[in-house]
């Protein structure tokens, strides 16, 4: 190759040259980022809004592009196809690698769609991501075309799971308006997160061990819901547990309702402030479920 031609020779290339290599080598992966976001799409879209799922499965909640913890989190429970996910959501914002994180969840969802699966969470949308970090990422390292594609995407994610016929998983929680589970299965993709209703509740509601029934939300949104909703609604499904993420517990993992709920969180040491535990959730075929926890690493940032 010719970097530059001289009276005397060749020469090096300058730090001009370097730059076009990098901004050439920018645009291939931003083309390579497009490509995967537009087949993970129709994959997506292949599948029902309300997925049903077999055991054995591992369950992970909050990631939120604490990339090198995902790797700790498949480093204990195997790396796909070897064991079976299901991640609840938020996986960009808050962390420094956003970017690295969706695309491994991605790529992994493309490669292995029947073993591999990812709820929304409130953060897969434009309005929060314009404001928690995943917009800069990509302006930053790419384009705001980057970002766009992927809210495109994010539109387009299921928003609830059932293992087994026994355990319903989403990543905020309940909602009052979900008379019976057909309601789910109608919701009409791609979805925009509507600032009340169905969608904003499976995204933005908390249980709460204060209230009974349904309350205000300290969020601004969606509702707080007590241990009696939970009860109600696993009796009038038939479901024997909710497991659901949202929410950073101290030991990764927390019980609500008498055990009938469980809220995962997964990202430990959460944006380098809090001193929590992540947590993945093991069921095996059996229905027995038991967690994996990453403990917090002092210091880290």
């Amino acid at each position: 190759a010719e970097f530059g031609k001289t009276g005397s020779g060749m020469e090096a290339a300058g730090p001009s040259s370097e730059r076009h290599q990098r901004r050439v080598l920018g645009q291939k992966l931003e083309e390579e980022i497009t490509k995967l976001c537009i087949l993970s799409r129709s994959v997506f879209m292949d599948q029902p809004m309300l997925i049903e799922l077999d055991c054995p499965l591992k369950v992970c909640g909050d990631v939120h592009g604490q990339y090198s913890d995902l790797m700790r989190l498949f480093e204990c429970g195997g790396f796909p196809p070897e064991a079976n996910y299901l991640f609840l959501g938020d996986y960009v914002d808050r962390g420094k690698q956003s970017l690295e994180t969706v695309c491994l969840l991605l790529g992994y969802k493309a490669k292995h769609p029947e073993n591999f699966f990812l709820l929304r969470g409130n953060h897969e949308c434009a309005a929060i991501t314009r404001i928690y970090g995943f917009y800069d990422e990509c302006k930053r390292r790419y384009s705001i075309k980057v970002w766009k594609v992927f809210c495109d995407l994010f539109n387009k994610l299921p928003f609830c799971a059932i293992i087994d016929e026994r355990i319903f998983c989403v990543h905020g929680g309940l909602s009052p308006e979900v008379m019976n589970l057909a309601d789910i299965r109608k919701i009409n993709r791609p979805t925009d997160v509507p600032d009340q209703g169905m969608v904003c509740d499976f995204l933005w509601a908390d249980p709460d061990i204060d209230v009974a029934g349904w309350a205000d939300n300290d969020r601004g949104v969606s509702y707080i819901f007590g241990p009696d909703v939970v009860n109600s609604f696993l009796r009038k499904h038939d479901f024997d547990i909710v497991v659901r993420a949202h929410q950073v517990v101290a030991d990764g993992f927390e019980f609500f309702a008498g055990r009938k709920l469980i809220t995962l969180f997964s990202a430990p040491n959460y944006c380098g402030e809090f001193d929590n535990a992540g947590a993945m959730m093991i069921i095996d075929e059996s229905l027995c479920c038991s967690f994996q926890v990453l403990k917090p690493v002092r210091g880290a940032k």
